[in-house]
Formats: C-alpha cells, sequence, structure tokens
C-alpha cells in the first residue's frame, strides 16, 4: 500500500485512531484533517497534519489546496449536509469516498439473521441512525448520477480502551466495584457483537483504494458475539468483583431516560449478529481476534490506571439507582 495518498477527516476518534495507526504502518502516505484538539488518542508520529473545520468548507479548501488523494475518509459525517459538502469538496479529486455509516441503520428489529448487507436499512426508533440511512442515500445517488466514487462502511460496536460497553462509561464500572446493582435492558439475554478497534482497522485498512470497494456498502464486525448478562460479567470479572444485574425492560429505562433509551430501542435491545462474507472476499484471510475478554481487561487498566477518568455521571447514577429499586424482585 505503499505511496498511497489518503485523507482521513478525524483520525483520533475511536475506531478512527487505530486506522490511522495501521495505515501509517502499512506505509500509506496519511493526511489527517481535524482542528486538532484530541489528547487522548494522539496521532502517530508520520503523519501529515493539516487544521481546518470540516464544518467551514473554505478553511478545508485553503489547507488542501491542490492536494488530490486516492481515497478520503470522513469519520465525523453524520448529516446529508456533510455528505453533500464532502461531495462537493472532493468531486474529481479523490479515488474513493469512504464514508463511515453505522450498523445501526439496517432494520431494527432485524427480520433475520445474521445481518448481511442487503438487509434493508430502516430504523424509525433512533435519529442517528435515520441520518445516517440519509446519507447513504445521498452517496448511492451521486453514484448513480455522476459515478462518485463512494465506499459505505459501516460499523458495529466497536469500543477501544476508553469505551464501557455499558451507557454511562466508568458510571457503571464505578457500580460495579462500589457493590451497586448494574441495569441490564431486557432480560441481558439478546446477543450483541463487539468488535475491537484493531480488528477493525485490520479490516478497514485495505479497503482503501480498493477498485472492488466503488459503490459498495461493507459492514465490519467481528464473530464475538455475547449476551449483555455476559459483557456485564466479564465487566466484573476483570474488576475483581461479582456483578449484581437488574433487569429492566428497555421501554422503562426509555420512560426513565429518554436518551439512554433511545440507544437501546434503536440499537442495543435487540440481538445483532453479522455475516461478513461480503468483507472476507475482498479482504481474504481476515478474521477478528481479540475477544471481549481481553478488551474488557484493557478498558478496567485504561480507567484504573488514572482516578481523573474515573468520573460518575451523577444524573443518570440517580437514574440507575431508581430504576434499581423499582425493578429489583
Amino acid at each position: 500500500m505503499a505511496n498511497l495518498k489518503v485523507l482521513f477527516i478525524g483520525g483520533s476518534g475511536v475506531i478512527s485512531s487505530a486506522c490511522s495507526r495501521l495505515a501509517v504502518d502499512s506505509g500509506i502516505e496519511l493526511s489527517v484533517l481535524n482542528r486538532g484538539r484530541s489528547t487522548v488518542r494522539p496521532l502517530p508520529p508520520g503523519v501529515n497534519r493539516l487544521r481546518a473545520d470540516i464544518r467551514e468548507p473554505a478553511s478545508v479548501r485553503d489547507e488542501i489546496r491542490d492536494r488530490d488523494f486516492d481515497a478520503v475518509v470522513d469519520w465525523v459525517a453524520f448529516t446529508p449536509e456533510h455528505v453533500r459538502t464532502d461531495i462537493e469538496l472532493f468531486r474529481g479529486r479523490t479515488g474513493q469516498y469512504v464514508f463511515i455509516s453505522s450498523a445501526s441503520a439496517y432494520q431494527t428489529p432485524p427480520a433475520r439473521m445474521p445481518v448481511t448487507e442487503s438487509t434493508p436499512l430502516r430504523n424509525p426508533y433512533w435519529q442517528y441512525s435515520r441520518d445516517k440511512i440519509a446519507c447513504e442515500d445521498a452517496l448511492v445517488a451521486a453514484y448513480r448520477a455522476e459515478g462518485f466514487p463512494a465506499t459505505i462502511v459501516r460499523p458495529s460496536h466497536t469500543y477501544d480502551m476508553t469505551l464501557v460497553p455499558f451507557d454511562g462509561g466508568w458510571t457503571v464500572l464505578g457500580r460495579m466495584l462500589a457493590g451497586k446493582p448494574v441495569i441490564v435492558h431486557g432480560d441481558g439475554t439478546s446477543l450483541w457483537t463487539l468488535t475491537h478497534h484493531d480488528d477493525f482497522a485490520r479490516a478497514f485498512v485495505p479497503l482503501l483504494g480498493h477498485p472492488r470497494t466503488r459503490g459498495e456498502a461493507i459492514h465490519i464486525t467481528s464473530d464475538d458475539v455475547l449476551t449483555w448478562n455476559q459483557i456485564a460479567e466479564t465487566l466484573a470479572a476483570v474488576l475483581g468483583v461479582t456483578a449484581r444485574l437488574v433487569h429492566v425492560p428497555s421501554d422503562a429505562i426509555a420512560a426513565a431516560d429518554p436518551e439512554w433509551g433511545a440507544g437501546l430501542l434503536g440499537d442495543k435491545a435487540h440481538s445483532m449478529v453479522f455475516d461478513n462474507a461480503k468483507l472476507r472476499g475482498i479482504v481474504p484471510g481476515w478474521r477478528a481476534v481479540i475477544p471481549f475478554e481481553q478488551g474488557a481487561r484493557q478498558i478496567a487498566e485504561w480507567y484504573l490506571a488514572e482516578p481523573a477518568r474515573q468520573v460518575t455521571d451523577q444524573a443518570l447514577d440517580a437514574v440507575m439507582d431508581k430504576l434499581a429499586t423499582a425493578w429489583t424482585v
């Protein structure tokens, strides 16, 4: 992949940070355009840093000047307006434009599993997902009308050491350590797929500049499927405690905290298992190799290493207390 010129818009997020590291290690000439504010996941040495705000297209034009790219990846496009801006900025200046969508765009709940790239896109519960679907629609239209070289990538739940799978982050780990009950939606037996960001990167980077990806949608997920009970119990085990689980219907959680509930009803409340055959056809031999037991240890070690990271969301903690009291049998 040496001499491939790639631009990342963003590049220091949960998923993109691992892709930035691997892209550089693979010999890609990587430029990263962002506002330069992230300190949690610093960019790797060797990156060409471009400072501009993608929400201000004029600043982007001034920064990239006459550069062309083999691939442009926008990690921070969330609305059709963001995508349409990118089309105007990079039309004729890139051989591939990669949009990071979301597996939550798939039919929710899914009528059949495993989910494939041909599963319909429909999520009536979560605006975030509907916006991602609208972004995809805009790119498909541009590809059909003018051959705009769009590739759509749909991550599922992808995490690094900073990202606890449960809403509230450290709040849930702190409750476990304090012996307080932890809220698990439903009966805790729905199936969920977790993907470590390093595994994601090993699948994603080979897609850059790949001619078979233009006009295609591809999801990248692991085959590490656990129940939510297992996820909670795994986190508790690496903390050296036993989880006190309280099961609460997702509707009841949504009534108590609409923001928390939107992510459940629009995503996490439903079993999601994926077929990665399409990805493996393009990246032969790829498979995810990091189980959540390993990832959970990384999460625990990262939070426990620095007390400043151990921030409890007091409002959410109070909601969890009320739900635990109401639903404890």
